[in-house]
């Protein structure tokens, strides 16, 4: 299986004062850290490897994870530096750790998908990009992908559509030599604007995934992953 880059690096505001001191991470889900249930999920998935990409209060999501060993995974780190780079520009900073291909999941992320079907829908695509989407319907949060016959039409997080009845589910896979050539190092960038450059380049599938996402972005979402924790796979 293939490694996942976790994107763990934010300051969190929506989820303050909760994560003035902590990182979202670290906060509380049914009597553990988060990302301690998210490993664990990782790990019955059948992933191996991981590796956080880190900038706010990072040293503390470290301290509390180690290698992975605990988790059945081997765990590795990337810091930002001294100035945030924003989700895309982490993933840059830590390329050298992932490998040729890579899963990309965001640090509030709890998603209870088949990982195997995905990395196989990848590799079955024959493109160097790959975005899970899930028909969201504006449910869950706003949804921001047109996604017909199987093919990502449209991806915009800021400007809507009523056609656009999925949403980025938030596992993805991306290649390294796409994203050395899009990003230049050191520089703060967004994932969402390199999955709409690979989208215009051509460069990316889509998957549709049909489990729901849980995430803890929200005090709602919080609430309703501490509430579903003890019934999912």
């Amino acid at each position: 299986m293939l490694t996942v880059a976790i994107l763990a690096g934010g300051l969190a505001t929506r989820m303050r004062p909760a994560t003035e001191t902590i990182p979202k991470s670290l906060l509380d889900v049914a009597g553990e850290p988060f990302v301690y249930h998210q490993l664990r999920l990782l790990q019955r998935r059948g992933i191996t490897r991981v590796v956080f990409c880190l900038g706010y209060l990072g040293g503390q999501i470290e301290s509390a994870v180690g290698d992975g060993s605990q988790f059945g995974l081997s765990v590795s780190y990337s810091y930002d530096g001294p100035e945030l780079l924003g989700t895309g520009g982490a993933l840059r900073r830590a390329l050298p750790l992932f490998g040729e291909s890579f899963f990309v999941l965001y640090g509030d992320s709890y998603l209870p998908c088949d990982f195997a079907t995905v990395q196989a829908a990848f590799r079955e695509s024959g493109k160097p990009a790959l975005m899970t989407v899930f028909r969201n319907e504006g449910r869950f949060d706003a949804s921001n992908v047109i996604f017909e016959n199987g093919i990502i039409v449209r991806y915009d997080k800021k400007e809507k559509n009523p056609r656009m009845q999925h949403i980025d589910y938030g596992l993805g896979i991306l290649t390294a030599n796409d994203l050395e050539y899009c990003i230049p190092a050191g520089t703060k960038y967004d994932l969402a604007d390199l999955y709409r450059v690979l989208l215009e380049r051509g460069h990316l599938a889509g998957y549709e995934v049909f489990e729901r996402f849980y995430e803890i972005g929200s005090p709602q979402g919080l609430r309703e992953l501490a509430e579903r924790i003890g019934f999912l796979p």
